[in-house]
């Protein structure tokens, strides 16, 4: 099958990784689960299919349960590491953390620092006459912060096109809607405005994030590239989606259980 086309496969992972989120939250009594579930496709679009030599920072580091539910899909977190999750001494803390991993580089969750590393990573490669992709992941929140801009401008003044970014877009940010909070700024017109070359998609459309990602790095036009992914804050779970509150609150056991079924029956599990 041409990577990139719609696969029934892909949902059954889907629903396979929003499980791994929702226990690890549980047995932690832990937050930040909406964001998880928001940007999990996302990063199987990303994880599953990068190369060699390709580099990923998820800048969002509060989404850090997903980054660590990927990663032991793929095999680089071991399944005994993932029952440390939040616990004293852990290697897989409430926010990516360099300590062991090759694919956790950096430490994130200080909103405004993935897209500098990634455009620094990006401009390394070039230098190194490397083929290889810088991909960031943000959040539309994070479109806020001053060195997200910064970074955005080197990139386009070094011309990037070895540099895929992707904004969370699920329109909810830590004190309510981000239009709200300081406008748009994860908006298609304003990234194209700075030099990006903008792609909008269903960002839980793994095909479609596949085949656009995809298209985008074959055009070497000397722009970096931004896919901005519209998703849903707790995308999944009924009582979660679009809710702000899931930003912060854990599950109870009646509503971790809830949530499981609502998986099982809607991922085809």
């Amino acid at each position: 099958m041409e990577v990139g086309t719609p696969d029934m496969g892909h949902k059954r992972l889907q629903g396979k990784l929003r499980t791994k989120i929702l226990e690890l939250h549980y047995k932690a009594n832990s937050g930040h689960i909406g964001c998880s579930l928001s940007c999990i496709d996302i990063m199987i679009s990303i994880l599953k299919f990068k190369e060699p030599g390709d580099t990923f920072i998820l800048s969002k580091g509060h989404a850090a349960t997903a980054l660590y539910t990927m990663l032991n899909e793929t095999g680089e977190i071991p399944d005994e590491a993932m029952e440390t999750f939040y616990k004293n001494a852990t290697t897989l803390p409430a926010h990516p953390a360099a300590l062991k991993y090759a694919a956790i580089p950096f430490a994130t969750g200080s909103l405004g620092h993935g897209l500098p590393l990634g455009a620094g990573i990006a401009k390394a490669y070039k230098l190194k006459s490397a083929s290889w992709i810088s991909y960031v992941l943000m959040s539309d929140g994070e479109t806020n912060e001053g060195t997200t801009w910064e970074a955005g401008n080197f990139a386009v003044a070094n011309k990037l096109d070895n540099l895929l970014v992707f904004i969370d877009k699920n329109g909810l940010q830590g004190f309510g809607n981000t239009v709200d909070i300081m406008g748009d700024t994860a908006s298609a017109k304003v990234w194209e405005a700075v030099g990006f070359e903008v792609v909008e998609v269903d960002g839980h459309d793994i095909g479609s994030l596949l085949q656009t990602k995809r298209k985008l790095m074959e055009n070497k036009n000397g722009k970096p590239k931004l896919i901005i992914a519209n998703t849903v804050k707790g995308k999944g779970i009924s009582y979660m989606e679009n809710k702000l509150e899931w930003h912060y609150l854990p599950m109870t056991e009646t509503q971790y259980n809830e949530a499981l079924k609502k998986i099982e029956t809607d991922y085809n599990l």
